[in-house]
């Protein structure tokens, strides 16, 4: 009987740790995710501050193929940025598409938007699609 109590035991551990590290996880991925938006709004306020205006692009996948850095001409493709090179690398969600991505949008250059997907509750914002905007999260 007593090897059947440690056993119990050990399993009932095992997965209360299996549990929390999950948690651990996804609270981790959405702490980049904020960092990230966090990072790309600072970096596109300076372009702004060059250029008068935010890079145009209807609805690109940043840290996607088309979208790996951002330069004078706006987010470019690996090796394509030209001019002053306002971020070398543009991160990506750290989950891979389709689960999460960031899309960028800024029709007219004169307002952006970032939308992206949070796995669950983190800074006060709740589960879901969220938007960093010029004028802030939403």
């Amino acid at each position: 009987m007593k090897q059947q109590k440690g056993f119990t035991i050990i399993a009932l551990l095992s997965t209360l740790a299996v549990v929390a590290l999950g948690s651990a996880r996804q609270k981790s991925r959405d702490a980049k995710r904020l960092a990230d938006v966090k990072q790309l709004s600072t970096v596109l306020e300076l372009y702004f501050t060059d250029q008068n205006l935010y890079p145009t692009s209807a609805g690109v996948t940043l840290g996607g193929s088309t979208a790996v850095c951002l330069g004078t001409n706006g987010f470019q493709a690996s090796g394509l940025c030209s001019g002053t090179t306002y971020l070398a690398t543009v991160p990506s969600s750290p989950t891979p598409p389709p689960d999460s991505v960031y899309t960028y949008t800024s029709t007219d250059g004169s307002t952006y938007s970032i939308a992206f997907t949070l796995e669950g509750t983190s800074g006060g914002l709740a589960l879901g699609i969220h938007t960093q905007t010029p004028a802030g999260l939403q």
